[in-house]
């Protein structure tokens, strides 16, 4: 005696399982490039969103806080504990360490000892980073690594130093 169909001799049944083999498969796969889409969209897959921002100077000299904007402007809180008050006479920030694009202020920035201070800029202009001869500009998040370049004078013996320090900053 010969089947009705083709289902009862094992034939159809075949080609059931590899749909149904290929359909549950086919959604576990959608599901984990729904997963890996939005965690590259939280930034998991971006370097730069496990970088920490630095801010570091030589001895005597102490970053408290630093940020970045977008149009590349630089503000710093740095706090100063040489041995004697200091008037800061210029200050400069740099992919390169050099003392091009300084700021220069004309009656100077005095810091006591042990005091710090936020630096920006001056009335006139603000203290931006610079990547060659062109102003640094990122995206939120964007790295920049350089320089922050200090020029000051030693109030009481009248002394000029040049410090530098290094920066990696975050675009904010």
């Amino acid at each position: 005696m010969e089947p009705a169909n083709a289902m009862e001799n094992g034939r159809g049944t075949k080609g059931q399982s590899a749909m149904e083999y290929l359909i549950t498969y086919g959604w576990a796969i959608l599901i984990i490039a729904i997963a890996l889409g939005v965690l590259f969209e939280l930034g998991l897959f971006n370097p730069s969103s496990f970088v920490s921002t630095s801010c570091i100077f030589p001895a005597d000299f102490s970053c408290i806080f630093s940020t970045l904007s977008t149009s590349g402007m630089l503000t710093i809180n740095m706090q100063q504990s040489t041995s004697a008050p200091i008037n800061i006479t210029a200050i400069g920030c740099n992919s390169n360490d050099s003392l091009s694009h300084m700021i220069y202020f004309p009656n100077g920035i005095d810091v006591q000892i042990g005091s710090n201070v936020t630096i920006t800029g001056n009335s006139t202009t603000t203290l931006q980073c610079w990547t060659g001869n062109t102003v640094f500009a990122g995206k939120p998040g964007a790295l920049f690594r350089g320089y922050v370049i200090i020029n000051y004078t030693d109030i009481q013996t009248g002394f000029p130093h040049t410090i530098s320090g290094t920066v990696l900053e975050k675009v904010t």
